[in-house]
């Protein structure tokens, strides 16, 4: 007959804690080096972008090391939709925007759908994170109305206490971000520039 004995049962219980964490502990590194591949991979290969950067509300502009940033291209008007304006409600909804340069160089939006927009020549197409629509009617003018969208390119972090000065010159729209485009709509904030001049720069890896 075979005793099973409380150390034992300790034990067996401390080795599968152990395997336990260890598999979190990988799991956790794939997905880190998952997210850090896919950033390296779109700084390398996408499209890069010059993108104006539009007034946002000095006090909320600074958190501690990461400055927020808001684009023109963050409100995106409801006449660009290919399709016109949905008739529907939508939650969590991706909007695919079509970017082409302008004549002053900034990248501005040319198109605007919430399903697939194909490629064309010297264009791209960036997908907004899950945005909420709200249908309020036939009532709403498109000419006016716009959808307020986020890439993904919101913060920035720069090195502490040295974003006051980006701040003061944000306010005089001296502020414009170089950002790569990858293939599958996802953008990366590639540099910042302060009167047209790179002051913070991504690695490419």
């Amino acid at each position: 007959m075979t005793y099973i004995t409380d150390k034992n049962i300790v034990l067996g219980g401390r080795s599968r804690a152990w395997v336990a964490a260890i598999i979190v502990a990988v799991l956790q590194t794939a997905v880190l080096g998952y997210m850090v591949g896919e950033r390296a991979w779109g700084l390398r290969s996408g499209t890069e972008v010059l993108l104006k950067t539009a007034p946002v509300d000095p006090r909320d502009l600074l958190r501690g090391d990461y400055v927020i940033l808001n684009y023109d291209i963050s409100r995106v008007p409801i006449s660009t939709m290919v399709e016109g304006p949905p008739k529907m409600s939508r939650n969590d909804a991706i909007l695919s925007v079509r970017l082409k340069k302008q004549d002053d160089g900034y990248w501005g939006i040319v198109e605007s759908s919430f399903g697939a927009l194909a490629p064309k020549p010297d264009t791209v197409v960036l997908k907004s994170l899950p945005v909420d629509y709200v249908f309020y009617g036939d009532a709403i003018d498109p000419s006016q109305a716009i959808i307020g969208v986020t890439y993904g390119i919101e913060r920035y972090y720069v090195p502490e206490g040295q974003g006051h000065d980006i701040e003061s010159a944000r306010n005089d729209n001296r502020v414009a971000v170089a950002a790569r485009v990858s293939s599958d709509g996802v953008a990366h904030i590639r540099s910042l520039l302060l009167d047209g001049k790179s002051v913070y720069e991504e690695p490419l890896y």
